[in-house]
């Protein structure tokens, strides 16, 4: 799984993973079942503090998205149904502001930003609608 927090961005670390792991599994990347890196092993992986990852895990067994079995560790969830659209779409514009703020920051206009967004939502594999 290959997750990445940027520090210089206005949203927050735990924030920039539960977003990436939520998308992953609206997507399809990570399929019901999958298993999810220890809390210790992607806090170090990531250079952060368990804490951090801690709370996405968390807040991402909270909406759903994960289920944790104790020592065993955190799994995608399937048994649940996906969020709604009005609360996909909340995700996808707070995904939407981050990728904004950063294209802003490394000096990209409008349509260089597009074009890069749309060259990566053309490598992922076909979306499964749930909503």
């Amino acid at each position: 799984m290959i997750l990445s927090v940027d520090p210089d961005l206005p949203v927050p670390p735990y924030e920039q993973i539960r977003s990436q792991i939520s998308s992953m599994v609206a997507s399809g990347v990570l399929p019901s079942g999958t298993r999810l890196p220890p809390i210790r092993q992607l806090a170090d992986d990531l250079g952060l503090a368990g804490g951090t990852v801690a709370r996405a895990y968390h807040e991402l067994e909270d909406s759903g998205v994960l289920v944790t079995r104790g020592r065993h560790g955190s799994f995608v969830d399937g048994s649940t149904p996906k969020s709604s659209s009005k609360e996909s779409l909340g995700l996808l514009d707070q995904a939407a502001h981050a990728f904004a703020v950063r294209a802003s920051q490394l000096g990209y206009d409008v349509r260089d930003a597009l074009g890069a967004a749309e060259r990566a939502l053309k490598e992922l594999p076909p979306a499964r609608h749930t909503a």
